[in-house]
């Protein structure tokens, strides 16, 4: 880590619907890796998603959007989501005066995204990004105490966030359909619970969703039998990329 201490640290990086707030990816990587280098990984985790979602519909609407914080930013970044047609929005580092002569291909792009997001729609992104995304970083390692975990590997660590996302997902659904997103909200409503079984069909809309990575994920190597045990220590979130 930065300060010379040494964890087992894990990325948690998630892709958030900035319409309705849910999920649409989740994934995990070395807490080494770059946001830049991670990025990949999640975009075409969401797209992939979200075209499963739409498989029934006969106009799908691909993902056509990407917002992001600053840490995602690079010349590479925005060459390789043009390449792929995302249009983007992530917050610019403030860099000072660049210079183009060796990259004048990323020149054009790199303006391009910078007018977006000054624009009056690119802050509101911005705004909508930070709510949507903390928002579901509290309820899965703060309330959902995954901040630590006693689990060994990516894949199993893995299988435990989706758990978690599945469960925040849930949340959303049951708030929608009858107003109450817990068990314990829904003692109090169980005369609606019948409205659970009806599903709105939605028109195809352009897909847009945010990104962003939890730092650091830990991992309590446990050597013990049967490890599935979560703790929810509290710490203070940090805000760079933990050695692993």
């Amino acid at each position: 880590m930065k300060d010379g201490r040494t964890h087992l640290a894990h990325k948690a990086e998630q892709a958030v619907d900035l319409e309705t707030g849910a999920l649409v990816a989740v994934t995990l990587q070395d807490a080494d890796q770059g946001d830049t280098t991670t990025i990949i990984e999640t975009a075409i985790a969401a797209a992939e998603q979200i075209e499963d979602a739409q498989a029934e519909m006969q106009a799908p609407q691909p993902l056509a959007e990407i917002i992001a914080d600053k840490g995602y930013h690079s010349n590479q970044i925005m060459i390789e989501l043009e390449a792929v047609g995302l249009r983007s929005y992530v917050a610019e580092p403030d860099r000072g005066r660049r210079d183009w002569s060796e990259e004048p291909a990323a020149r054009t792009l790199v303006y391009a995204n910078r007018r977006r997001i000054r624009g009056a729609r690119g802050r509101r992104l911005m705004r909508q990004r930070g709510e949507r995304i903390e928002r579901s970083f509290g309820h899965l390692y703060d309330t959902g105490g995954m901040r630590r975990t006693y689990l060994r590997g990516h894949t199993n660590i893995l299988k435990r966030l989706l758990i978690h996302a599945g469960g925040f997902n849930l949340g959303l659904v049951m708030r929608h359909l009858i107003g109450s997103g817990t068990p314990r909200g829904l003692q109090d409503r169980s005369a609606i619970v019948i409205t659970t079984l009806m599903m709105l069909l939605r028109a195809p809309r352009r897909w847009l969703v945010a990104i962003s990575a939890w730092h650091p994920l830990m991992a309590a190597v446990h050597w013990f039998p049967s490890p599935i045990t979560t703790t929810g220590y509290s710490s203070a979130a940090t805000t760079y990329t933990t050695g692993c």
